[in-house]
């Protein structure tokens, strides 16, 4: 792991919206234990599986793990309150939750909250070493967390990177956040489980091995999922213009066939644009080293 995420023994969450996973992190950046739990929804859900992660890690460490600890959550995140809003994916919406302090009380310990994918990537700036990045969640739903010139971008209302709630489809499926045809519902992991139902297993693995072995559905299935992560990846390239963008998130641990998948589709939104062609965007395109837990890293990294 990178230098760059040296520093204390820091401990971080990572709650999604179908696993949480827990991670500590040790002074030289290895991990030094980690725990996944299936996410309750709802907020009292979602604290109580915290609770859970975080006293599995202690046990699991035999550390009484006390110092700061960082969280990253999907939905609207106002840092400076630790308050968490519109988290459709979690099942909290309406009402701002004050989650820091909950956390804290139900913890007993100091409590930073991110947002989820920002955190990733100020994990992704770090195994990168480049200062503008963009980290890409291919997870239960579909977001981006920007660095520019070595800081997070968050936005005035921290909706900076929620491309997934961009419409590309005015005849598209209605999207949790309202709007439709977003390109959430064309390039998630939910959507990709909508799409290739399976009873076991990780439903993009199993489209892909479908694929591969020469399913005529599942060709056309995995291109138009494909399409869809290449066109968030052009929407980043032309307003973000990063040097990387890093891919992470449950569907990005298919690896090498998605970067291709997805390369395939950005070559051929290139061909009839000779502009969108120069930019060169699956070049700059890298996925998540194998089981790293980027986003737990990255919330651990933000507790520092």
């Amino acid at each position: 792991m990178s230098p760059s995420l040296a520093g204390d023994r820091t401990v971080g969450l990572d709650i999604g919206g179908t696993k949480t996973h827990g991670v500590v992190v040790e002074p030289d950046g290895s991990v030094l234990a980690q725990v996944r739990r299936e996410t309750v929804p709802g907020a009292e859900g979602l604290l109580a599986t915290a609770h859970a992660v975080f006293e599995a890690l202690r046990a699991e460490t035999g550390l009484a793990l006390d110092g700061r600890l960082g969280v990253g959550v999907p939905g609207l995140v106002d840092v400076g309150r630790g308050v968490l809003r519109h988290a459709v994916n979690l099942g909290v919406d309406g009402d701002d939750l004050p989650l820091r302090q909950l956390l804290s009380e139900r913890l007993g310990v100091p409590v930073v909250v991110e947002n989820d994918v920002n955190a990733a990537a100020l994990a992704a700036q770090a195994l990168t070493g480049v200062d503008d990045v963009v980290y890409l969640s291919l997870g239960t739903g579909l977001a981006a967390g920007v660095v520019v010139d070595g800081r997070l971008r968050r936005g005035a209302h921290g909706a900076a990177g929620e491309i997934g709630h961009v419409p590309v489809d005015p005849a598209g499926e209605r999207c949790g956040c309202g709007q439709r045809g977003c390109l959430e519902t064309v390039a998630s992991g939910r959507a990709v489980a909508r799409a290739w139902p399976t009873v076991r297993g990780h439903a993009a693995a199993a489209l892909f091995a479908a694929a591969t072995a020469g399913d005529a559905k599942a060709i056309t299935v995995r291109d138009r999922y494909c399409w869809g992560v290449a066109s968030a990846v052009r929407v980043l390239g032309l307003t973000i213009d990063p040097e990387r963008i890093v891919v992470g998130g449950g569907v990005a641990e298919v690896g090498e066939p998605l970067r291709e998948g997805v390369v395939r589709q950005l070559d051929r939104l290139g061909e009839d644009s000779p502009f969108l062609a120069s930019l060169e965007l699956g070049e700059r395109l890298v996925m998540v080293p194998p089981r790293l837990p980027v986003a737990a890293v990255g919330a651990a990294i933000r507790g520092r």
